[in-house]
Formats: C-alpha cells, sequence, structure tokens
C-alpha cells in the first residue's frame, strides 16, 4: 500500500511540473507576443504622427512654392497610400510588414523631394511654422527608426524564444508564429547620389 501511493505521489508530481512548465512557457509566449503586438502598436502611432504632420507641411509649402504642384500632389498621394495600409498586429506577416514599408518608404521619399525643394524659396526657409514643422518632422523621423528598433528588438526576443527546444513545442502546439523584422529599404547600402 505504501509502495503504491509513493508512486502515485511521484507520477502526480511529474505530471504536476510537466503542467507548471508547460503553463510557464505558454504565459511567457503570450506576454512576449504582447510585447511585440505593443512595439508594432508604437510603431503605426509614430508613423501616424507623421502622416498628421504632412498636412500642415504641404499647406505651408504651398503658399510659398505654388508652381510645384506635382511634388505636392505627390507627398499628399503617398500619404494617402501609406495611411490606408492597415497591418492587424495578431497577424503580422513578412508580406504585410513588405507593403506596409514600400508604403512608408514612399512616403519618405516624397517628404525628400518636398524639403529638397524648399532650397529654391529662402522665405519658406526663413519662415517661423515651417521651420517648427520641419523640426517637429525630423523628430518624429528620429522617432520612427527608435520605435522599429524597439519592435525588431521584441520580434527577436520573441522569435528566439518560440524556436528554443524544447519551448518550440509548446509554441507549435499553440499556434505561435513567427515574427517579421523591419529591413532596411531596397538599395539602402548604396549612398544617394547628389548632383549639383
Amino acid at each position: 500500500m505504501k509502495k503504491g501511493l509513493v508512486i502515485l505521489i511521484a507520477v502526480a508530481a511529474v505530471v504536476l511540473g510537466i503542467f507548471f512548465w508547460f503553463q510557464g512557457n505558454y504565459n511567457k509566449m503570450v506576454k512576449m507576443d504582447e510585447g511585440v503586438q505593443a512595439a508594432w502598436s508604437q510603431v503605426e502611432n509614430v508613423y501616424q504622427r507623421r502622416a498628421d504632420l504632412i498636412p500642415n507641411l504641404v499647406a505651408t509649402v504651398k503658399g510659398y512654392a505654388s508652381h510645384e504642384q506635382q511634388t505636392l500632389e505627390g507627398v499628399i498621394s503617398a500619404r494617402s497610400k501609406a495611411t490606408q495600409i492597415t497591418v492587424n498586429p495578431e497577424d503580422l506577416t513578412s508580406e504585410q510588414m513588405e507593403k506596409f514599408q514600400k508604403a512608408q518608404g514612399e512616403l519618405g521619399a516624397a517628404l525628400g523631394k518636398l524639403l529638397a525643394i524648399t532650397e529654391n524659396y529662402p522665405e519658406l526657409k526663413a519662415n517661423e511654422n515651417f521651420l517648427s514643422l520641419q523640426s517637429q518632422l525630423e523628430g518624429t523621423e528620429n522617432r520612427i527608426a527608435v520605435e522599429r528598433k524597439k519592435f525588431n528588438d521584441a520580434a527577436r526576443v520573441y522569435n528566439t524564444t518560440i524556436r528554443q527546444f524544447p519551448k518550440n513545442i509548446v509554441a507549435g502546439m499553440f499556434g505561435f508564429e513567427k515574427k517579421p523584422y523591419f529591413e532596411a529599404a531596397e538599395g539602402a547600402q548604396e549612398a544617394p547620389k547628389v548632383e549639383f
């Protein structure tokens, strides 16, 4: 009788140990997944801040450089495309991330053209509203870089955890999937050409 009780207690201890191990790893993965989703939300937040600044910047430039209509329309069009792409952080895929990055890259390029034409307008460069908007935009671009790095860090920690043995068993059982990273835009390794 005592031997049977000892075996029963030992089996119960092993079962409880396995249960708590699964529970702990599952909860850790849920917490990390939430961290990735929160980091993604912050990325979207700073991109939205940039999108919100653009109409004011375009309106300010329009007053000084009305004949630069093509550039102004390009910025407005790129902003529209970028704000239409939404990504569900719970179902983040490489394809969604690529579309999002492409739209944001096009917007960044259009903004670059807009800021480049301002060099031709000394009165605009001296305008306090323009200088304030330009400063806010530069600060936002820095925030975007910081938040993208935080997202990539959170995704890296999460991805590493779900791929490690034996945690990958728990991840596979409960559908935890690898998250994509922000990557440099194609051609980013080449220095831009500056022509005078």
